[in-house]
């Protein structure tokens, strides 16, 4: 092929790519988009197989993926309820407080996540006009205490699995014969599957949901978090079998949703995010050639850095992927610009929107880098008030590239190159090098407040229950922290 061939061939696909910008910007102008976010709980890319996960399959993701724009570089927090609470407010840790994972239900003590003190992601979508619903595990409010916290939340319609609520062991109980709370109340459904009951609670709301008026899911999916469970696809499998066949069946889930966009027509335009909240949970998967264990609670990046898909025929690029850098703060400015809705106003967000990447008008997003930090069980101090166990914690910063830790007393402990170091094992910290990378990074990390929030809320009364709980972060001490980071605290 000669130059001028070369030249001809590229200017054909730059003007084919700007009229397919221009035919998704007016299908999105010409009606707002429904979204559908779906969360799965502990899982990373080592079990999905469109990113190269070996030993098992999962379709419907794959599918997900090629009809969308599957993201490299997405970060949660290392554990549930940092990213919960990150992906609701549209901030970080350090500002909204749940730095530590704070099971309410089951640990009380008042806390609670306050609507008024916080701002919500439903809220913001359900003042644009947005119908709402959210379906799954929740586990940051008691509903016996507050039964209509998920209305003032911004949700129209629930189904969720509260957690394991203190004094009721019922509640315990996700899987088989699970424990759910709707706008009828909490009751224990004998011979279901908690995820099954879920996820049929959002195909019913899709199917009752007009053309004309846009919808919002938040889908927590209560897969694949333990205990180990069988499956209604594989009741039979032994306990060696049912972490793989609860991957599987979190996969048949989604296949449904899929399914039911395209029987109600709505499919082409429903926005579906799929991701995960943090790493896999103690179990351990080849990924690319390579195996990798599960780091759920720790910021290496099979921790924090999760399998991250946007998909919706027409309106994202399909079959592609980005090397964008996102974070789960970007989910609510991400969302309202989509929804065309204002942002929430008196909170400083951290995010950033990227819904031009969603749409495919530009290749690389706004971000120049992303964070990652949190984990481990909190703690409450001698007036009962949620705190945080350190003044300031450990975290993680990264470009494309490069990846900075840093400890609880702000310094800087270890650099690593991910594109030749993917493992994390070699710390060039003090490479002459890689001085130039440092000092940006560090520049980061110098821009956060001195110290972390501790969780906003306005306490609630005192419970029974409250009275025979053991102090979680007090029994634990200091192992809340990330043990690939976990050392003495340094004197300045």
């Amino acid at each position: 092929m000669g130059v001028l061939d070369t030249i001809a061939m590229r200017g054909g696909l730059l003007i084919r790519f700007l009229f397919l910008q221009l035919c998704v910007t007016s299908v999105v102008f010409a009606q707002r988009p429904n979204i559908i976010f779906a969360m799965v709980d502990d899982l990373g890319k080592e079990w999905i197989s469109c990113y190269g996960a070996e030993e098992i399959q999962t379709p419907h993701i794959d599918q997900l993926a090629q009809s969308g724009l599957r993201f490299e570089n997405a970060y949660s927090m290392p554990q549930c309820t940092p990213t919960r609470a990150s992906l609701l407010t549209g901030q970080y840790p350090f500002r909204h407080g749940w730095v530590n994972h704070w099971d309410v239900p089951r640990w009380g003590r008042g806390c609670h996540f306050d609507p008024v003190a916080n701002p919500s992601i439903a809220r913001v979508l359900k003042n644009a006009g947005y119908q709402t619903c959210v379906a799954g595990k929740w586990q940051i409010n008691d509903f016996r205490i507050q039964p209509r916290i998920l209305n003032q939340l911004g949700f129209d319609q629930f189904m969720m699995w509260t957690g394991f609520e203190a004094g009721n062991p019922p509640s315990a109980q996700r899987y088989w014969d699970p424990y759910l709370f709707t706008k009828e109340g909490s009751k224990t459904y004998g011979g279901e599957f908690g995820p099954d009951l879920c996820n049929k609670f959002i195909l019913d709301f899709i199917d009752q949901q007009s053309k004309n008026e846009p919808f919002f899911v938040y889908y927590p999916m209560i897969l694949t978090h333990g205990p180990l469970t069988t499956t209604p696809h594989q009741p039979n499998a032994s306990k060696a079998e049912q972490f793989r066949a609860m991957v599987e069946y979190m996969d048949i889930l989604m296949g449904r949703i899929l399914q039911k966009l395209d029987a109600t027509g709505l499919r082409q335009n429903t926005i579906v995010v799929w991701t995960t909240d943090n790493g896999t949970g103690g179990f351990s998967n080849r990924l690319n050639g390579r195996r990798v264990s599960g780091a759920k609670g720790k910021t290496l990046e099979n921790g924090t850095c999760q399998p991250f898909i946007v998909s919706c025929p027409g309106i994202v690029p399909e079959g592609q992927t980005t090397d964008a850098l996102t974070d789960f703060t970007d989910l609510l400015p991400t969302f309202a610009e989509i929804a065309q809705a204002q942002l929430p106003k008196g909170h400083c967000l951290d995010g950033q929107s990227l819904a031009s990447v969603y749409l495919g008008k530009v290749l690389d997003g706004p971000r120049k880098w992303i964070m990652s930090m949190g984990g481990g069980p909190g703690t409450y101090n001698d007036e009962g008030r949620v705190i945080n166990l350190r003044t300031y914690r450990d975290r993680v910063i990264r470009d494309k590239r490069y990846k900075l830790y840093v400890e609880n007393d702000r310094s800087s402990v270890k650099l690593v190159d991910l594109k030749e170091d993917p493992d994390e094992l070699t710390n060039r910290l003090d490479d002459p090098e890689l001085i130039e990378v440092r000092k940006k990074l560090e520049a980061v990390e110098k821009s956060f407040p001195p110290q972390d929030a501790s969780p906003r809320y306005t306490p609630l009364p005192a419970q029974k229950w409250d009275l025979v709980q053991k102090n979680p972060g007090q029994r634990e001490g200091l192992t809340g922290l990330p043990s690939n980071l976990r050392t003495k605290n340094k004197k300045k």
